[in-house]
């Protein structure tokens, strides 16, 4: 228990005394993560909201795979992009691999299938007979997806907040894609785990910490704006 307080005020002290390393790791992680959840938004809404307001050959089995891909292990993940990112594979040439860039489009892979999955249990989630009243009055299929999107807003809320957790807190894929590097690649989690293996378990400890805060300061907001958008129903 000591180990563990004095890990708290370790973290307090690093912030404080604006330590150069602790703050480049904490905005690389918000960078790669808050990237990742943009572009993750970008991609699983529309996809969620196609899956669930259209019918065409082979939506259930679109609707399997983002419903696995919810549970997709970030390690399948990471190894799957390292083997796309390999100097001599497809994509290669692009020399993305142990760069930031990399640890972006891992994190979207692991994020969209829970904006999707997410965004398309809240769609389906609405009054049938709310869609049929937008058609009567004449709404283009355009202003029926937006209405129904806004109708929505809280749940998708509830699906950002789980993509930014899914991907802030993963460690494996970043891992694999990212290499840890020092000045470049290293974020919150990756540092957490190479502290740890080297027995700094105060400064792990203090890195969970921020790793923690900055998490809980992202769906503090997110869930203040969720919130304040009920009391307007």
């Amino acid at each position: 228990m000591e180990l563990i307080w004095k890990g708290i005020i370790r973290a307090f002290v690093l912030l404080a005394t604006g330590d150069p390393e602790v703050w480049r790791i904490t905005w690389l992680s918000i960078q790669v993560s808050g990237s990742a959840t943009l572009l993750a938004m970008g991609l699983g809404i529309p996809a969620g909201s196609l899956l669930a307001l259209t019918r065409f050959p082979g939506r259930s089995l679109a609707v399997s795979l983002v419903n696995t891909g919810m549970g997709l292990p970030p390690v399948v993940v990471g190894l799957f992009v390292t083997v796309m990112l390999w100097r001599e594979s497809l994509l290669g040439f692009l020399q993305l691999l142990y760069t930031p860039s990399a640890m972006v489009a891992a994190q979207v892979i692991i994020a969209f299938p829970i904006v999707a999955g997410l965004t398309l249990a809240a769609l389906q989630s609405l009054n049938p007979k709310l869609r049929l009243q937008l058609v009567a009055l004449g709404a283009s299929r355009l202003q029926v997806v937006f209405l129904l999107l806004r109708e929505a807003r809280l749940p998708l809320l509830a699906a950002v907040m789980a993509g930014f957790g899914g991907v802030i807190s993963e460690v494996g894929a970043v891992l694999m894609v990212g290499g840890n590097i020092k000045g470049q690649t290293r974020v919150l989690t990756t540092a957490t785990v190479l502290e740890t293996r080297m027995g700094n378990f105060e400064i792990a400890i203090a890195l969970g910490v921020i790793l923690l805060a900055l998490t809980f300061s992202v769906n503090f907001v997110l869930t203040r704006l969720q919130q304040r958008e009920r009391r307007h129903w």
